[in-house]
């Protein structure tokens, strides 16, 4: 990558970096273009030709992904998200997001259509792809790690159901009291991001716990993650795909490393969570078991 290059990849990096901390915010084009260093004559074309959606398609799509997070995932009021994501009356933000999503924020929170919101942001997720977090064999390190025990809810079929299955997992957390604040939440993969098949995608939603479990009607099943040594490599932004950063892993830093994957899958420690956080704040630990 030539210097060049990657004075371009930094500065369209900020101005993603900055939308992510200023939702709240008017974000016009002046703003935006002093923030990558362009006239604003060209940095719009410039985002479009880079990320493949405008820089206005780009806000829309990220605050309603905040807002659609905090309806499904978190416990705050509807007109307080809809005055978050910029609306000054509910029944606007409303009509934007059912235009969007094909239901109500209050039909959304309840039963959400996980595949028509998937389908929807993968613009949004295009997008981001487009500079994605690079990484060095500095970015690694070997840890021993102890064994955890867990209490797990697997999510077995297609990933856009995902988000349904994250809902009860949350839903569960709360009413067994185990608070992300002092129980790790962890992900550990059974399957590619996205298998050939949907129908393949296998992974477990997992809380560190040594307390005995009370399902509360749920799926939940004890289980750990065993100790031993691992390469562990921080993920700052973009979490919610960690597919690069795993590839990294064996691809690049495995064969390199002169060392040895055991017989358990690549997982992850979640650290920070979006919306609680700006996405590009967001943080997770993957690692990959050594022998």
């Amino acid at each position: 990558m030539t210097a060049a290059f990657q004075n371009y990849h930094a500065r369209m990096q900020r101005v993603l970096d900055y939308i992510d901390r200023h939702l709240d915010e008017d974000l016009d084009l002046d703003t935006l273009a002093g923030v990558a260093a362009y006239s604003k004559f060209h940095f719009h074309r410039h985002f479009t030709a880079v990320f493949g959606v405008s820089v206005h398609r780009y806000i829309q799509l990220a605050v309603m992904k905040r807002a659609s997070y905090q309806l499904a995932y978190r416990d705050a009021q509807i007109t307080g998200i809809a005055m978050d994501a910029g609306y000054e009356a509910p029944d606007a933000f409303a009509r934007a997001f059912r235009q969007r999503f094909g239901q109500s924020p209050s039909a959304f929170r309840t039963s959400p259509d996980w595949e028509t919101w998937f389908s929807a942001f993968e613009p949004l997720d295009n997008a981001r792809s487009k500079i994605m977090q690079s990484f060095t064999n500095d970015d690694v390190t070997i840890r021993d790690v102890p064994t955890t025990r867990v209490a797990i809810m697997e999510h077995r079929g297609d990933p856009a159901t995902l988000g349904a299955t994250i809902q009860r997992f949350i839903a569960w957390r709360k009413a067994a009291g185990l608070n992300p604040k002092t129980s790790p939440t962890f992900n550990v993969w059974y399957s590619e991001r996205r298998p050939a098949s949907p129908a393949d995608y296998s992974m477990d939603l997992c809380v560190g716990t040594d307390q005995p479990i009370d399902a509360h009607g749920e799926q939940i099943k004890p289980g750990e993650i065993p100790g031993g040594r691992c390469a562990v490599l921080r993920v700052v932004g973009n979490t919610h795909n960690l597919e690069p950063a795993a590839l990294y892993l064996y691809r690049e830093w495995l064969p390199a490393s002169g060392e040895e994957a055991r017989d358990f899958p690549i997982y992850c420690q979640r650290l920070s969570f979006f919306p609680e956080v700006p996405e590009m704040e967001a943080m997770a630990e993957l690692f990959l078991p050594l022998k």
